[in-house]
């Protein structure tokens, strides 16, 4: 079984906090590896807003870990830049957390992942830092996408940890990931790679169509945490078919879905809706978690 914490809010700097404690994530003495989305320099919902990074950095410290880090690479632009012009930088350091640009790690610096039995060609690479880490922590946003993964949510959101090109290569794995025809396959299937101990799900807003860095925007006002990935994208998928969405999201059973399908088939998360407990943290919240739960289920 996996536990969804939603909560109707439109105050991240309480409602972070709020889902942290309910989630129960503690990071004392561990070396703590945060994954955001910054695909681009769009505002939110494109990109995580300012407050949810601030929010769960202060969480996360506040339980003392031996080291915070922030890895990213951007799709769609430099990724320093794009981190500069997101904030990322004014906001982070201060705080200590150490900034770790993907596209500047040496080739000792990436982790081999193998590809058997997956749809990769030779597998990918993952950062090394991110396998040695002692806690994963994801915090993602709401949307569509329309490049071929129909939905980014948290499993979508660790494409940003897989190299383009690794130094001394000339492969490029984000050519084979979206010009394959079993791309949604494979993102399932980076997730395999490394455990994630918590994804907080800014749905405060996103985009129902479109995406990822612009597209169709609408409010739901919640915020989510889950220790488990599918789980919450299944949430996540209830969210944009609770506002009509792309024919990709609302057409068949949710866990139907292929990045959703995938991902429970290899153990990333539970294995169907009856496996979900949505937990509502207010008296708000709660009539969202009971629509989202017959959305899940097979409702229409």
């Amino acid at each position: 079984m996996a536990e969804v914490f939603l909560i109707r809010t439109v105050d991240r700097k309480k409602g972070i906090p709020q889902l942290c404690e309910a989630a129960g994530s503690r990071f004392t003495g561990k070396d703590v590896v945060v994954k955001a989305n910054y695909n681009s320099a769009d505002p939110f919902p494109a990109s995580t807003h300012p407050d949810t990074l601030i929010s769960l950095i202060g969480e996360i410290r506040g339980h003392n870990p031996h080291t915070v880090a922030l890895l990213e690479r951007s799709g769609m632009g430099n990724t320093r830049r794009v981190l500069d012009q997101s904030g990322v930088y004014d906001n982070l350091v201060p705080l200590g957390v150490d900034i770790v640009v993907l596209d500047d790690l040496s080739a000792k610096e990436w982790a081999h992942i193998p590809g058997e039995g997956m749809h990769w060609n030779n597998g990918f690479y993952v950062p090394a830092r991110l396998l040695q880490a002692g806690s994963v922590v994801q915090t993602c946003c709401l949307k569509t996408h329309r490049f071929g993964g129909h939905f980014t949510l948290s499993l979508k959101n660790s494409v940003g940890v897989v190299a383009k090109t690794v130094p001394d290569s000339n492969h490029n794995y984000m050519h084979e990931l979206h010009s394959s025809p079993f791309q949604r396959l494979m993102i399932a299937e980076i997730n395999q790679a490394f455990p994630v101990d918590l994804v907080i799900l800014d749905a405060l807003e996103g985009f129902v169509r479109g995406g990822p860095e612009d597209g169709e925007r609408v409010s739901p006002g919640l915020l989510l945490a889950s220790r488990d990935r599918v789980a919450i994208d299944a949430v996540g998928v209830a969210i944009l078919r609770s506002y009509g969405s792309t024919p990709e999201v609302m057409d068949g059973p949710v866990f139907n879905l292929e990045q959703i399908a995938r991902a429970a088939e290899l153990g990333i998360g539970v294995s169907g809706p009856e496996k979900i407990t949505l937990v509502p943290l207010n008296g708000e919240s709660k009539p969202y978690a009971e629509r989202l739960a017959e959305i899940i289920e097979g409702g229409p």
